[in-house]
């Protein structure tokens, strides 16, 4: 005798070799022997054997229409067994049996399962409504089959026009036909979707995809801005009695910070040290700040930028000249001849702004020689002369300071990278770093950024710092954390360092000015009166939300310069390119701010120069290979102190590649966010503050 009986949700014949009360001992066709309650048995039969009953009844399943057996059936619960009577008449044996329940079973749009052998024909209307359902899937199965054979063929579909095919790449919904498609035919060519997508035209560049990527994550609505209302400035602001000029790229429009020089009684000088005043137009918890602690920062690339303010408050309070501007002042007075700081005063004021003065057209006439000897036709010159030994001579200060932390002199490299994007074209400009109008720049910030930390914990007042200490050993890994209590930065070399320089298109630093003026407002009450109190939660979310918001915007950006380099490599035509050894099988390319990994290089001295050959460079993966033609020359051997001092430096070097985030101070770290290795005009740019972070490629950028 045979049994079909049903196992685990599905259906099986087998030839009982013995019974034993409700049990049958059966073997299956395959030689599987298994135990099956005499419940689960639904026929019993002795022709045809069991695994010619399945074949046939499969077979035969498929040939019972389902809409008149749907017909036939009850309303009410059945039997299987009722409705193959109804259906097949005389006619019905165990193959019929078995196609039956096989039929019933798999159609559970047509009837609903109500127990062993039990089933249940589906309402009309329900059965109208999933039958519709199949039908629309169908349909969208044979549309999903041909977007997928045009994707296989290179072609783009119809269906993924427009801003479709960037959506399916940056936030897709992978329940749609479109993504279904995308993703099989990718996978049936054998390449990322990605790919598949440019190939096919489906995005115009591999740069559209990065920028969408990152727009997609941190600006899913859009980088516009809503409209606002500038808010307006204290009637009884003051008006200060100097006139001040800013030191900045060509293409900066959010002017931060600028300076002014007052010549006084007994060979003294007040120099000033002017800060836009947002904060004085922006209040805690109003839509400007809410815009601002969204975006958090402005974001800089090589090409393009995002602004944390939108362009009305940006001109409210940018220090354009030629008018009187809001500004946050920071005034010292020194000694000429020593060049110390005798007294210093902070002033929420008014401040004329007479000239902004560009390095593409000052570098070349203020340099080291002509301060010298005092040659040179340039507006402030006078100013700048006395600008020029006081930010030596606050250098110098700092170094010593260093060295009381264990560390050697700040390493600058001489030349550095602007890019500059016009389309699709690329242009990389070398230019010299470590200039007069860089160093002066890049020493003042840093003054009032460690003066104005001071000041707040002077006055009991939290503020957001960065810190930079050693862990272990004096001269263990360093480690830049931000907090709300002062703490030393040693890579700077300053006792503590508060960013406030920045307030235009940088959260922390409009923090900073908030507290800062009511430091300035309210005196020894101001930590009564300052929006932040000390242990204010909210401070510490913006510290937090800050530093990891700021690192994604400073990793966008080395990604779309490392992008822009191998670009400037295809675009001309460079086969063969030269680079110096910095460690190990890591080379930087001596035109463009570059360094690639060629693995297989061997063992080269560092410095030593290599002819190299670009062997292939990809876009999308923002990825180059090259390998070593021959060696053109090596350094010249050096012993001692120099050996060592160029070693650990180069160390410094490999640390930041490889670990941007980690171990850099302020002066690169903020340039790095700017678009530019030393955007003129930003806090601690020029002046290095950082023997690794000196070496990193990073450039001013167009469109600041």
């Amino acid at each position: 005798m045979n049994v079909f009986f049903e196992e685990s949700g599905s259906f099986k014949a087998g030839s009982v070799l013995s019974r034993q009360g409700d049990a049958f001992q059966v073997e299956l066709p395959g030689g599987r022997r298994a135990k099956v309650r005499a419940k689960d048995v639904l026929i019993e039969f002795e022709k045809p054997s069991a695994g010619e009953l399945m074949q046939q009844a499969d077979a035969a399943a498929q040939d019972i229409d389902l809409d008149f057996l749907w017909e036939c059936a009850p309303e009410d619960e059945f039997p299987f067994a009722t409705l193959g009577a109804e259906y097949f008449g005389d006619g019905f044996g165990a193959i019929e049996r078995a196609a039956l329940v096989l039929r019933l079973h798999g159609s559970p749009v047509y009837f609903r399962r109500k127990g062993r052998g039990m089933y249940q024909r589906a309402p009309q209307e329900q059965l109208k409504m999933a039958l519709a359902g199949l039908e629309r899937k169908r349909q969208q199965a044979l549309v999903q089959a041909g977007y997928e054979d045009e994707l296989k063929a290179g072609r783009l579909p119809e269906g993924f026009s427009g801003s479709k095919a960037l959506a399916l790449l940056t936030r897709p919904d992978k329940n749609t036909i479109e993504y279904k498609a995308l993703e099989g035919a990718a996978a049936a060519r054998g390449i990322s979707q990605a790919r598949l997508m440019l190939e096919c035209g489906g995005i115009p560049s591999a740069r559209a995809l990065h920028e969408a990527k990152f727009l997609s994550e941190f600006f899913p609505h859009g980088t516009g801005f809503p409209p606002v209302t500038v808010g307006t400035l204290p009637e009884d602001l003051p008006e200060a009695d100097v006139q001040a000029f800013s030191i900045d790229d060509i293409t900066t429009t959010e002017i931060d910070d600028a300076f002014s020089v007052e010549h006084l009684a007994d060979g003294r000088v007040r120099i000033g040290v002017h800060i836009a005043a947002p904060a004085l137009g922006i209040a805690r918890g109003d839509e400007v700040d809410a815009i601002a602690r969204t975006r958090l920062s402005t974001v800089y690339m090589p090409g393009d930028k995002i602004t944390m303010l939108p362009d009305s408050v940006v001109e409210a309070f940018t220090l354009a000249e030629g008018g009187l501007r809001p500004a946050l002042s920071l005034y010292v007075i020194i000694n000429r001849e020593t060049q110390e700081i005798v007294a210093s005063e902070t002033r929420a004021e008014r401040v004329f702004v007479k000239n902004n003065l560009r390095h593409n057209t000052l570098d070349e006439l203020v340099t080291e020689e002509a301060l010298a000897a005092g040659t040179g036709d340039y507006p402030h010159k006078e100013d700048i002369a006395v600008l020029w030994p006081f930010a030596q001579a606050l250098f110098e200060k700092r170094q010593t300071a260093r060295a009381g932390y264990g560390l050697r002199r700040e390493v600058q490299r001489n030349t550095d990278f602007n890019f500059y994007v016009e389309g699709e074209h690329i242009t990389i400009t070398p230019r010299r770093r470590g200039s007069p109008l860089d160093t002066i720049v890049a020493e003042l910030a840093i003054l009032a950024n460690s003066s104005w930390g001071a000041f707040l914990h002077d006055h009991g007042v939290p503020g957001i710092y960065r810190t930079q200490r050693a862990f272990g050993a004096p001269t263990g890994p360093k480690r830049t954390r931000m907090q709300t209590n002062a703490a030393p930065h040693e890579g700077l070399g300053v006792t503590q360092y508060a960013w406030s320089t920045s307030p235009l298109r940088r959260y922390v630093d409009l923090v900073n000015q908030w507290q800062l003026l009511a430091c300035v407002q309210h005196g020894v009450t101001a930590k009564l009166a300052a929006p932040f109190k000390p242990k204010d939660a909210d401070l510490f979310a913006v510290v937090q939300g800050f530093d990891d918001t700021y690192t994604a915007y400073a990793d966008h950006q080395r990604r779309m310069e490392y992008f822009w380099c191998l670009r400037w490599l295809k675009q001309e035509n460079r086969k063969q390119v030269v680079a110096s050894v910095v460690k190990g099988d890591l080379v930087r390319l001596e035109e463009i701010p570059l360094l690639l990994h060629v693995p297989g290089l061997g063992v080269h001295a560092r410095g030593t120069r290599l002819q190299m050959e670009v062997m292939s460079i990809d876009e999308l993966t923002v990825e180059a290979s090259v390998r070593l033609l021959h060696v053109l020359d090596a350094p010249a051997v050096t012993s001692g102190s120099e050996a060592e001092e160029a070693d650990e430096g180069e160390e410094e070097i490999i640390d930041v590649a490889e670990e941007s985030a980690e171990g850099e101070a302020e002066a690169q770290a903020e340039a790095d966010l700017d678009g530019g290795a030393t955007e003129p005009g930003d806090a601690e740019n020029a002046a290095g503050t950082s023997d690794a972070a000196a070496d990193q490629q990073h450039v001013t950028e167009p469109g600041r």
